[in-house]
């Protein structure tokens, strides 16, 4: 435990990739088995135990603080597991801290009743560092600057060149932790595990967003158009091993969407967009979440918000791997295997005509009327390359819509934002019950400015922190912030009624008085579906 604890805190003062991704090699090369493959599992958020829970972490805290210091100083530092390590009182006790297996072993087998005893002695056992480090694993609060791709990396780098990180992608999804196979095979003890029986995750192909320069170095007659649709990628598996249905981030889905892998009677991987589709139209979002992060939908949800892929793309045909083919050879497989196949709750995505630049252009402007995020553009001899690979296919989003709303809460963020307010609630006037203007929530937003005005906001609430309310604060209803957002839904879950897609904040506006902030009426105008007691 006191090697992944020292990882953990290295690689949070460690800005640099280069650097972090060396931190992790020489932590999977020094490590042993099985704890290089649980310390790689926790860093890529392989790892959840359903019986620890920061509440578990609450409890124990308050049986060795004091409350209110307590609740001053979780209010000060932000983060849960940071607090506790801090102020865990130290005691004297003769046993080391605990393996970093044990303690997987021990949260995935021990019952709930008995946890607070074990990690109690734990916490005793370690000093503040090697608790941080068991209080972040335990409740699954895991930032430390690494992504998954950045871990993968440092494993292939244990090879010497021998294998690439798209080499550990493809295999990836297939392994389990603690990962003993995947750190043989990168080691040169052991092949190169074989996952093509079971139906799983291949890394997608991304796009990069299309900025004017980009746009101006384009040739018309190197690309293809399709339309982007605004629902979720997911990728198709059907392999002798069963059919699955993942989301981009390789979330196995398939639970959710049972219409989708019934109908999957091929063999083969495909790419495209889950969408909520009634009578050949595409839904608002809005329908397509509420059957998202279900583990299983009864007969009326699968009648409300009947959902279709529309296929973007082919990865396999059969056992066949045709990634390295040019897209135009790969949508001339997929159409024809379309035709033949005709397969149930799917369709081909549009390939869209066009002649030039300019009318490229006047279509996208054209999306935002029929209810479309924008264009997706790809490069005619373009392989499928995991990742995101510049200048083989770029996204076109339709320019974003704005409000000015006015500030009403804040709440710290995570990770490095722990000691910042920086997610904030924020609101529009309406006309209220008396006749008198009120504010109404309308979003919420955590990203879009720079640090200078994370600074800036963060200085602000504390001075103007007019209520608290667990760690939520009520501000002074005096700050306008200008909010960029894609689309604006109807939503009968939310008080205002409405839902912003992707709201980010987009400028800081001082100078406005809160007064001469938007209308809800304003926003309401701009909602892209019709009415719906569902949505």
């Amino acid at each position: 435990m006191i090697a992944f604890a020292n990882l953990l805190e290295r690689l949070v003062f460690t800005p640099g990739r280069n650097a972090k991704i060396a931190l992790l090699r020489r932590y999977f090369a020094t490590q042993p088995d099985p704890d290089r493959g649980i310390g790689l599992a926790a860093v890529t958020g392989a790892l959840s135990f359903a019986a620890a829970k920061p509440g578990l972490i609450r409890e124990l805290a308050a049986t060795r603080t004091d409350p209110e210091l307590f609740a001053w100083s979780y209010d000060y530092v932000g983060d849960l597991a940071e607090t506790v390590a801090l102020m865990w009182p130290e005691r004297p006790v003769n046993a080391p801290p605990p393996r970093l297996a044990d303690v997987v072993a021990t949260l995935a087998t021990e019952h709930k009743s008995d946890l607070p005893g074990i990690v109690a002695g734990w916490l005793d056992a370690s000093d503040a560092s090697v608790r941080l480090a068991l209080l972040k694993l335990i409740t699954g609060g895991l930032r430390v600057g690494v992504s998954a791709r950045l871990a993968k990396v440092a494993v292939a780098d244990l090879s010497e060149g021998r294998v690439r990180p798209d080499d550990v992608e493809e295999v990836w999804h297939g392994l389990a932790p603690p990962y003993a196979e995947l750190f043989a095979w990168v080691e040169g003890r052991a092949p190169r595990p074989d996952p093509a029986q079971a139906p799983v995750f291949r890394p997608p192909m991304l796009a990069h967003p299309l900025e004017q320069a980009d746009f101006a170095a384009l040739d018309a007659a190197d690309w293809r158009a399709e339309w982007k649709w605004d629902g979720i990628r997911v990728q198709l598996v059907a392999t002798d091993g069963g059919a699955r249905l993942y989301s981009r981030g390789a979330d196995d889905i398939s639970a959710a969407f049972p219409e989708i892998v019934q109908a999957i009677r091929f063999r083969g991987v495909l790419d495209g967009e889950l969408l909520v589709v009634r009578d050949g139209v595409v839904a608002p979002f809005s329908d397509l979440q509420q059957r998202l992060n279900r583990k299983s939908v009864g007969a009326r949800m699968l009648r409300e918000f009947p959902v279709a892929v529309r296929l973007y793309d082919m990865l396999f045909e059969g056992a066949q791997d045709v990634r390295q083919l040019p897209f135009d050879a790969r949508r001339a497989r997929l159409e024809a295997w379309y035709a033949a196949a005709r397969p149930a709750r799917m369709d081909l995505s549009e390939l869209i005509a066009f002649d030039s630049l300019e009318h490229l252009a006047a279509l996208r402007d054209g999306a935002r009327a029929a209810a479309i995020e924008g264009l997706m553009l790809k490069r005619a001899d373009a392989p499928y390359v995991p990742g995101r690979p510049k200048g083989l296919w770029w996204k076109w989003k339709r320019e974003p819509l704005t409000i000015d709303a006015v500030l009403m809460y804040a709440q710290r963020g995570h990770g490095k934002r722990g000691s910042f307010y920086s997610d904030y609630t924020f609101g529009l006037w309406r006309t209220g019950e008396h006749g008198a203007d009120e504010l109404v929530p309308v979003g919420k937003a955590y990203f879009g400015f720079t640090d200078a005005e994370l600074a800036h906001l963060d200085r602000w609430v504390r001075n103007h922190t007019v209520a608290r309310f667990g760690p939520v604060r009520e501000v002074e209803k005096a700050f306008v912030l200008e909010v960029a957002f894609d689309a604006a839904q109807r939503s009968a879950r939310h008080k205002s009624g409405v839902a912003l897609r992707f709201p980010r904040i987009a400028r800081l506006r001082p100078d406005k008085p809160a007064a001469e902030a938007d209308r809800l009426e304003t926003l309401m105008r701009l909602v892209e579906n019709a009415p719906t007691t569902n949505a």
